[in-house]
């Protein structure tokens, strides 16, 4: 009974490790920021729709991800700790029925208060986290379309809450979106460089591996400043965020002339990156509050 029950517990830690608890914050901040400055109350719909892109929504992610990619991670030395669970082919099935579980509730609570535009939204959003590591869809392996994907998967939740609140569509809102957006792709597109040998031995295709290490991080910084820049198109205090850029451009920059062969050499800047997604989550933090007091 004993050694069952531990058992069972360690299945159950591997499928919420799974969900990449460390990055949690990155799709449920961004729906509670859209959501909060739009209604400007705290209600049931702000904490469930909080909880489900926390947690849910991210076990459905990488939960489906680290199932279907159980081969290729097997050669990954990155997998097995904060940056992907290797789950045991023993427990794929409970992590695809706790990823249904979990996400079914909240999600028919959302249909019911929500409206055609945030239906539609949230469509796209669940659709994306499936399609881009599902058998048939495989989205992470078409290159550039992966970048995009993985974009849409911190977005959407942003969309989805201004949506719900029935949030006024105005320039500064779309340009931020667009600026999250580019940011989103560039995070990916980095985040793929130091996958490249893996990949390639796994058959995988990814941006990385279609346009090379040195060409997939220029593009990466290209996209952190077009985001930094487009911030400041923005009304105030959002043009504050064009400062949110820098610490990735410099993290990034040293990788400038990266070769294929040294390419797993950024995982060190990619574990920075992971560190540095709290620092500008908390100087984001700052500015929505001076936007709420302004």
């Amino acid at each position: 009974m004993n050694a069952s029950k531990t058992t069972a517990r360690s299945d159950l830690a591997q499928i919420v490790l799974s969900s990449r608890p460390i990055s949690w914050i990155n799709t449920a901040f961004p729906f509670a920021a859209a959501y909060l400055l739009a209604t400007r109350e705290i209600d049931l719909t702000l904490i469930l729709g909080t909880l489900y892109f926390l947690v849910p929504y991210n076990l459905a992610m990488y939960g489906i991800n680290d199932v279907f990619d159980y081969a290729s991670d097997l050669a990954n030395p990155r997998k097995g700790g904060i940056e992907g669970a290797l789950l045991s082919p023993r427990i794929h099935r409970a992590t695809l029925w706790s990823a249904v579980v979990t996400n079914v509730p909240f999600l028919v609570y959302l249909v019911v208060v929500g409206n055609p535009a945030s239906w539609l939204w949230l469509a796209i959003s669940v659709f994306a986290v499936i399609a881009y590591s599902a058998p048939g869809l495989r989205f992470k392996e078409r290159p550039f379309l992966d970048s995009t994907t993985s974009s849409l998967h911190f977005v959407t939740p942003a969309i989805v809450g201004l949506t719900l609140a029935d949030g006024a569509v105005t320039p500064t809102a779309v340009i931020v979106l667009v600026a999250f957006f580019l940011w989103g792709m560039a995070a990916h597109a980095f985040g793929a460089v130091q996958d490249i040998g893996p990949d390639r031995e796994g058959g995988i295709g990814s941006i990385a591996t279609v346009i090379g290490a040195r060409a997939t991080v220029r593009l990466a910084i290209a996209l952190w400043a077009a985001a930094g820049i487009a911030m400041l198109f923005t009304s105030w205090p959002a043009p504050l965020g064009a400062v949110l850029a820098l610490p990735y451009l410099v993290n990034a920059a040293p990788w400038w002339n990266v070769t294929d062969e040294t390419s797993a050499g950024t995982n060190r800047a990619w574990r920075r990156f992971i560190a540095l997604n709290y620092f500008a989550g908390f100087l984001a933090t700052m500015i929505l509050i001076l936007a709420w007091v302004s």
